[in-house]
């Protein structure tokens, strides 16, 4: 379906900086497979504590465990998303993103900075504050690129042929926005300047932001933008996405305090955390809606499309993930599911099986058509897409009654050794899934690898991106 308006005519293919685009996706995919693995090596040595070593420090949970998060986060999930905002950015716009040399050398210095950053982690140069453990040197650098991207696309879409704003592109500008100034508060005041229990209330606010308001809008830029033209059909709902926006960006900045409920946190302080947490059902339930509606009259076509099943498999996961973190903020369902492996089991399913996974629907649309051929292998592909599928979903499903489990023998007074000896066993199969997991995220680069490496046949017709699909509909106005 050709572009009207301003925007007939454009070569939206032209005005992508494909090297730009292609460094922070090579980086991504390189974090995609290591940082998710120490996951596993993490998870293995609850069954088998020595297997890794005793006498190495380097080796142990409290070391590993922040270079998997923080690796996860801000090396697999953010990198990911900054390269596909560099694709989608003047896609939605019209115009090239501005300052585009400067662009690769962000990729440079956010990745030497992951790198350094977990190797400083490795050897215990820690700032302790979870989300935030990143030494100061690596926080420095995150603040830079985000800083200078947050410029380059914020006027670039000043600049933009339309007036209207795609809704991907709100959440965009809120992302960039939003955390350039969590950065301040995480990276250069909290560790420095606020103590006692005043630094563990800041510290549930700064981390929900990098998930909240980080993560989640993150997340919703990718699959409001390939999404729609993944499946080739308009977004289902304008009114949807206006509440989606709006109800996120009111309530999410509250919620932090949850994980403090009980403690000598303020309880006005506690109860608004509860109370927006459930309130937070809102925007979750109505991008949940959004995303279903848009496959309309296309589920037809799921089987085949690799992109679309990455980003609904995404969404399952968001509504299970995000059913569990709203009713555990209550105080009486927080008393079996605290310290538990429930909150394990969220975290995973939130952060890896929607954000990570909405990020991998984005880079299998995205990477052909860099290259301009199919993907290597589509069967493949459907490999990867299972294996990941029925990895994070046998997660969710072990922690989550592991967890339950845990909480009520310690409400029924079993002793926490115990304990341990049930919950063995959810243990194992969380690990056998993470190694499903790894598999089929290695498959995945490896496709994408073939497909940049493999020459296409001479009669092989040139991938063509969206310009050849009905474009999601701008935020107040129909599908051009």
């Amino acid at each position: 379906m050709e572009l009207r308006g301003k925007f007939a005519n454009v070569d939206l293919d032209a005005l992508v900086d494909n090297r730009v685009v292609r460094t922070w996706l090579y980086f991504g995919m390189f974090w995609l497979m290591v940082t998710p693995s120490v996951g596993v090596l993490i998870s293995s040595t609850f069954n088998y504590p020595d297997y890794l070593g005793s006498g190495n420090l380097e080796l142990t949970f409290g070391r590993l465990r922040p270079v998997h998060v923080n690796g996860v986060i801000f090396g697999a999930f953010s990198t990911l998303f900054i390269g596909l905002c560099y694709y989608l950015v003047p896609r939605l716009s019209g115009v090239r993103v501005i300052w585009s040399e400067w662009s690769v050398l962000l990729a440079w210095i956010w990745n030497v900075a992951t790198l350094a950053g977990l190797v400083g982690l490795l050897f215990g140069d820690s700032d302790g504050l979870e989300a935030g453990e990143f030494p100061l040197y690596a926080k420095v650098a995150f603040f830079i690129v985000v800083a200078v991207a947050t410029a380059q696309f914020l006027i670039t879409i000043s600049r933009r042929l339309e007036p209207a704003i795609y809704v991907a592109l709100w959440y965009l500008i809120a992302t960039f926005v939003w955390t350039t100034m969590n950065f301040v508060l995480g990276s250069f005041i909290l560790p420095y300047t606020i103590s006692g229990i005043n630094s563990a209330a800041f510290h549930g606010l700064y981390l929900h932001y990098i998930v909240g308001l980080w993560l989640t809008p993150a997340g919703y830029v990718i699959i409001y933008y390939f999404l729609p033209i993944s499946a080739r059909n308009p977004l289902y709902a304008h009114k949807l996405s206006l509440v989606g926006f709006w109800s996120l960006a009111l309530f999410y900045p509250f919620v932090g305090i949850h994980h403090y409920l009980y403690s000598p946190i303020a309880d006005w302080a506690e109860t608004l955390a509860v109370v927006t947490s459930m309130l937070l059902i809102i925007p979750v339930w109505t991008v949940l809606v959004n995303f279903f509606g848009t496959m309309m009259g296309k589920w037809h076509e799921f089987g085949r499309n690799l992109p679309a099943k990455f980003l609904i498999m995404g969404s399952l996961m968001y509504l299970v993930g995000c059913f569990q973190g709203s009713t555990e903020a209550l105080r009486q369902l927080q008393q079996p599911t605290h310290f538990t492996d429930f909150v394990i089991s969220h975290s995973h399913l939130t952060v890896f099986g929607t954000f990570v996974v909405w990020a991998m629907g984005g880079l299998v649309y995205t990477w052909p058509r860099l290259f301009g051929r199919e993907l290597w292998s589509f069967k493949l592909g459907n490999w990867s897409f299972w294996l990941i599928t029925v990895g994070i979903a046998t997660m969710g499903l072990v922690l989550t009654a592991g967890g339950l489990q845990q909480g009520y023998q310690w409400m029924n007074g079993v002793e926490w050794l115990d304990s341990l000896v049930w919950v063995k066993p959810y243990w194992l199969a969380r690990t056998l899934a993470g190694i499903s997991m790894d598999i089929g995220m290695s498959l995945l680069v490896v496709n994408l690898m073939l497909t940049a490496l493999t020459s296409p046949a001479a009669e092989a017709r040139r991938v063509r991106g969206p310009v050849e699909a009905p474009i999601p509909a701008p935020a107040g106005g129909p599908a051009q």
